[in-house]
């Protein structure tokens, strides 16, 4: 039997379809000569999870995504199904963290199995998690810095503005100063006659006083000279007077020391201390007695007696003597 080119070309066409779709189906993740078992897993964002991205355990592939399902039943949640290599036992609580897969924001299924006897069936829950990913990390950290970043820029635009006022500010200071240097300018100018007839007049003064200078440092080396002299010579006087009068001293100590004169004759002869002691205590004795019995010691009278008249020259006067005597207790009168 005889086929013809167009039933041929009709197979053809067949043939690639259907390995093209079959193809599409497994780059989508679409196994078809594997058996492998599927687990479920809800989470709430999936942060640009895909159908085919892998399902990893310590880094290795040991599975991947085989679709993404949403509940809407459920608050719009995200069922994901993948499909694990039959090699791995999965226990019961095996986590399933989503997390970055790379620098690029791909995103991976990582596996963390709990070493259990109870292995979990096909189509069982995977427990949910979440890893916070590098987009997550450098939005935290880069948030805070663009807030200062933003402060920093309304700083700087405020300082921008203060240097406006402080540029014309300088403008200003500028110009005065520029007209001030042109005043300053013609002011040299009109005086530049009397500026040099000054400066020459320095110059002459500074050599005057450097011609003086040298006349007088004879004169002051003379005057230091004398003034050295004349401290010397009244050190001099002044250490002879001194020791004069430490040696007088020394002699004066001496003398005492020696029991000489009557300072001396008071620090080393204890007789004479000993005779000023007893005199005092008698005096003391006897002025205390004399307090106390006055009468014992001075008694008063008065004695009159008429004297004869004389005869003689005429006027002659006639005079009475009183007499006051003092008697003690032995009457022995002393006249006073």
């Amino acid at each position: 039997m005889k086929i013809s080119q167009e039933v041929k070309v009709g197979l053809l066409a067949v043939v690639a379809l259907t390995m093209f779709y079959f193809g599409f189906q497994y780059l989508k993740g679409a196994d078809f000569f594997s058996s492998d078992n599927q687990y479920r897993i809800i989470y709430d964002n999936v942060d640009g999870l895909t159908k085919s991205n892998a399902v990893t355990l310590n880094g290795l592939a040991v599975g991947r995504v085989k679709r993404i399902d949403i509940l809407q039943e459920k608050n719009n949640q995200l069922l994901v199904t993948v499909a694990i290599d039959k090699a791995i036992r999965v226990g019961k609580g095996t986590r399933a963290i989503l997390a970055d897969g790379g620098l690029l924001g791909g995103k991976v299924i990582e596996l963390q199995i709990l070493q259990q006897k109870d292995l979990l069936e096909t189509d069982g829950m995977l427990v949910a998690a979440k890893e916070a990913g590098l987009q997550a990390l450098i939005r935290e950290k880069t948030l805070p810095v663009l807030n200062n970043v933003d402060s920093l820029t309304k700083n700087l635009n405020l300082i921008v503005k203060s240097f406006d006022k402080t540029g014309a500010a300088l403008n200003a200071t500028l110009q005065n100063a520029s007209r001030v240097t042109g005043t300053l300018d013609l002011t040299v100018q009109e005086n530049r006659l009397a500026l040099r007839t000054t400066l020459g007049n320095v110059n002459r003064l500074s050599n005057s006083l450097i011609e003086t200078e040298q006349q007088l440092k004879p004169i002051l080396a003379k005057v230091d000279n004398v003034a050295d002299s004349l401290r010397s010579l009244e050190l001099r006087a002044t250490l002879a007077n001194a020791n004069r009068t430490v040696d007088n001293l020394q002699k004066l100590l001496a003398g005492v020391q020696a029991g000489k004169g009557t300072l001396g004759k008071l620090t080393s002869d204890d007789k004479l201390y000993a005779n000023v002691n007893a005199t005092t205590a008698s005096l003391e004795k006897l002025l205390t007695d004399l307090r106390e019995n006055p009468k014992r010691y001075v008694q008063f009278s008065l004695v009159s007696r008429k004297e004869k008249p004389q005869t003689g020259k005429p006027g002659s006067v006639t005079t009475t003597t009183s007499t006051v005597t003092t008697t003690r207790d032995d009457s022995t009168k002393v006249p006073q």
